[in-house]
């Protein structure tokens, strides 16, 4: 699924009324109906329902939900924030066909006084604005937008919560802005949903198909990408009957510390359960009974220090290494890594300390193999790069490192991105709040590994491995609850995530 700036979907909008040919008003009317199968699954018809309609197309299509609402019984008021008198046509056409079709009674409001008495389990859907808006919300419908806020009652947003800008919000006033429960955004998600200080605003979003014209959408061209089945179901390769466990390379994990082999077991176990043929760690020596006993399907290199990585040696029998999980960052530690980038020029996974100890010595980046894939969390990215002012902010600078630096970044999070060094980004669609728990970054450095040793490219390693291990991470979220759940859980059903991928876009390979 591609994501564009609200402009382009603005021009496939136009082009899709032009060409389909549908009338602007009719695919609004589409847009409607969409909205309201969306409340009749998820919203009870004896749940009193308030519409919130702005002057705009984003209250047009609010009024023509709250006719096809009425139409299915549900109790509806309608009302208007008093904004500047002028109102779009189709919100024209939509009003009179409320008047005309429904005894839906509306109101008008002037300022906060006159904010309504809800009564109690009053869903509220929220079409104020919508994403043309270019400035940020001020006088009374900022005041009607607090007293939503404070309502208590469930929040529908249609298609990005009113107040919200689509891209950056740095400069936008927080308190003005909708914190939705719910919202539904036509045909693809906007940008700003990707970026975590905007959670509050969005609640939780669904992506409504509205059927804009397909060719326009892929002709229009976007950086921005959100990861879906179908394009990992494409990326997986088929395993042949004569395939031996050579096909599938061989890794090298290098990580832990005293205290700290737990994270290499997570990674080789990761890695394991990827399909990979062959994986090696390197720990230190004191590790190594732990290791052995945890993993046995793992071969051990042991280090020279009992407590520590001190030295890599020879990495000319592997097909790819992943460095970070457990490693420390000890002088020795560091001076190891520093001698690793200086003569290794293959398939390289860096993560943890590993970036940690680049973020303490930033010249040894230009070190770094072309393609390398960098897995940090928002922490470890702010120590690489500085710290952001706004998740698109942190977005752009994402994209620089990758350019400069020409890697391959995963920045992870709640919609983890990837970025490569021609300015391309993927969202990942799949994980769950449950997954934020030790150890779950370890299983990913892991499967990253594993799908570089198995010849897969470093986009295609990376933006698979996130899909599958956010796949895994739900499936084990709907066996153990997100409390329970544990990095280990998500290990135990990378399998299950492989096994739905291929049964639900039924590929063969």
């Amino acid at each position: 699924m591609k994501i564009f700036k609200c402009d382009q979907v603005r021009r496939i909008d136009e082009y899709t009324i032009k060409n389909e040919p549908v009338s602007s008003v009719d695919l609004m009317e589409r847009a409607a109906a969409a909205l309201c199968d969306w409340m009749v699954r998820n919203i009870a018809a004896t749940s009193p329902v308030a519409v919130f309609a702005g002057p705009g197309n984003n209250g047009g299509d609010g009024l023509a939900l709250a006719r096809m609402l009425y139409k299915k019984d549900y109790q509806v008021d309608v009302y208007f924030p008093d904004l500047s008198g002028k109102t779009s046509g189709d919100w024209k056409i939509n009003r009179e066909r409320l008047d005309n079709e429904t005894e839906i009674q509306s109101k008008v409001i002037g300022n906060q006084e006159q904010f309504p008495s809800l009564r109690k389990g009053t869903v509220i859907v929220d079409a104020i604005f919508g994403s043309g808006l270019s400035r940020p919300v001020e006088g009374r419908v900022a005041a009607i937008i607090e007293k939503i806020n404070a309502s208590g009652c469930v929040v529908v947003s249609i298609d990005i919560p009113s107040g919200l800008f689509c891209e950056e919000n740095k400069e936008n006033n927080p308190e003005h802005i909708i914190k939705a429960d719910y919202t539904l955004s036509f045909e693809f998600p906007k940008l700003a949903f990707m970026f975590s200080e905007n959670g509050k605003y969005t609640g939780t979003f669904d992506v409504l198909p509205i059927g804009l014209h397909k060719k326009v959408i892929e002709d229009t061209p976007t950086p921005f990408t959100f990861l879906e089945g179908n394009q990992i179901a494409d990326i997986l390769k088929k395993r042949n009957r004569f395939d031996h466990k050579g096909v599938f390379g061989h890794g090298l994990l290098i990580g832990g510390s005293f205290g700290k082999i737990g994270a290499v077991i997570l990674g080789a176990r990761a890695a394991l359960r990827t399909g990979i043929g062959l994986v090696t760690c390197h720990i230190p020596s004191g590790g190594d009974c732990v290791l052995q006993s945890a993993v046995p399907e793992a071969m051990a290199i042991h280090d020279q220090s009992e407590r520590m990585v001190s030295g890599i040696g020879d990495t000319k029998a592997f097909t790819a290494v992943g460095i970070g999980p457990g490693l420390g960052t000890s002088e020795e530690t560091q001076r190891a890594l520093f001698d690793l980038l200086g003569r290794y020029k293959g398939r390289l996974v860096i993560d943890a300390d590993a970036i940690n100890i680049l973020s303490q010595n930033k010249e040894w980046m230009e070190l770094l193999p072309a393609g390398t894939i960098l897995t940090p969390h928002p922490g470890e990215f702010r120590r690489l790069t500085g710290t952001a002012s706004s998740g698109y902010d942190n977005l752009d600078r994402q994209l620089k490192f990758s350019e400069k630096y020409g890697c391959i970044v995963v920045l992870k999070g709640a919609y983890t991105s990837v970025t490569d060094p021609e300015g391309r980004v993927w969202f990942n669609s799949t994980g769950n709040p449950g997954m934020a728990t030790a150890g779950s970054g370890d299983a990913l450095t892991g499967m990253i590994l594993s799908l570089l040793s198995q010849d897969y490219d470093p986009v295609q390693a990376s933006v698979a491995a996130v899909y599958i291990h956010g796949l895994a991470g739900d499936i084990a979220l709907s066996k153990r609850g997100a409390e329970s759940l544990i990095a280990s859980d998500i290990i135990s059903f990378i399998g299950d995530a492989f096994n739905k991928i291929r049964a639900d876009y039924r590929r063969f390979n």
